[in-house]
């Protein structure tokens, strides 16, 4: 099931497309303004995400900026904006497709599941899979195994290992980890490192207290070691 992050002040639209999308099998979450939405992104991991760019408290445009500090999960813009400019300015600053309201439900869907396959290819460019010890890391299909057996992670928890992954053996400073992970704005929470770090042990190591994967560096960062 893909993920979509709808950004949208309208009521009437946002019940819309919850009820549209979720009866073609998305999972939905939706925020009304700009600040709630990358909070949001941060918290919820989108495979895409809709975006309006006449919100309340920020311009769609700052949002686009404030995601691509951060993520490149693919962009989709709704907007009442025809101008050609607007529409420019969109996708040079990291917009992936761009629609204008008022839209046909079925073309909309039609360019959502494009951006997500966009996105999953571009991935999958990279490596796919990677073997750290026992463990099993299938990026593609954001899943991770122990001796053969799947773990249930949280999108959370899956985004801390993925980067941790992503840079095998390399210490990852803690300020990367909270903006990637959580966002810009939680860049100095570092308590959320600890008990997530303490979550993946649990789940990942056979002996949580003497980690030989998720390893610390006491105030700089994390590694994800390859063990033996």
């Amino acid at each position: 099931m893909s993920r979509v992050l709808v950004i949208e002040d309208e009521p009437a639209l946002v019940r819309a497309l919850e009820i549209n999308l979720r009866v073609a099998g998305w999972e939905v979450e939706t925020a009304p303004d700009g600040r709630s939405g990358l909070r949001a992104a941060a918290d919820f991991h989108p495979d895409v995400v809709l975006l309006d760019l006449g919100l309340p408290d920020l311009d769609g445009t700052e949002v686009i900026e404030g995601l691509r500090g951060w993520t490149q999960v693919p962009v989709v813009v709704l907007s009442a904006r025809q101008h050609g400019d607007d529409k420019v300015e969109a996708l040079d600053l990291g917009a992936d497709d761009y629609v204008t309201k008022p839209f046909a439900m079925n073309e909309l869907m039609a360019r959502l599941r494009a951006a997500v396959r966009r996105g999953q290819e571009s991935s999958a460019a990279e490596v796919t899979t990677m073997t750290v010890g026992d463990l099993e890391i299938d990026f593609a299909r954001k899943r991770v195994s122990k001796s053969g057996a799947d773990v249930r992670l949280t999108p959370t928890e899956w985004a801390f290992l993925e980067l941790l992954a992503r840079n095998l053996g390399r210490l990852v400073p803690r300020t990367q980890i909270l903006k990637e992970v959580w966002g810009p704005a939680y860049a100095k929470e570092t308590h959320y490192l600890r008990v997530y770090a303490a979550q993946l042990r649990r789940k990942l190591e056979d002996d949580p207290a003497h980690p030989r994967h998720i390893v610390t560096t006491s105030g700089l960062g994390y590694t994800l070691e390859p063990g033996e």
